[in-house]
């Protein structure tokens, strides 16, 4: 079992920056593809980006790409998540979570959380206007 703790969020004004880490420890996470999510009160994970098991393959949200950016050290075990130009809506619980094959599954969006097993405890990203 893979343990998953992230980190880095925090209350930032719109147009803001943050980068949130997410560090693995018990089952190794390099050969597994890994993935961003983020979630608000009684609404279900939304997926925000994934990245394959080298890293050379990404996938983001349309509500995030060309402003998320996600990457990896396999060397750390850390999957980091950069957020940028940051809107109110973008304030959530972020969360990463660890996939069982080498890359992300071809399914729509909506239907990735379901693919991914261990999850993190989540870090609040919070936005001001």
């Amino acid at each position: 079992q893979v343990q998953l703790v992230e980190s880095g969020g925090g209350l930032v004004q719109a147009g803001g920056s943050l980068r949130l880490s997410c560090a693995a420890s018990g089952r190794p996470i390099t050969t597994v593809a890994m993935a961003w999510f983020r979630q608000v009160p009684e609404k279900e994970g939304e997926f925000v980006a994934g990245i394959s098991w080298s890293g050379g393959h990404t996938r983001y949200a349309d509500s995030v790409k060309g402003r998320f950016t996600i990457s990896r050290d396999n060397s750390k075990s850390t999957v980091y998540l950069e957020l940028n130009s940051l809107q109110p809506e973008d304030t959530a619980l972020y969360f990463c979570a660890a996939g069982s094959g080498r890359y992300l599954p071809l399914v729509p969006p909506s239907a990735l959380l379901a693919q991914f097993g261990s999850r993190g405890q989540g870090t609040q990203v919070t936005v001001s206007s």
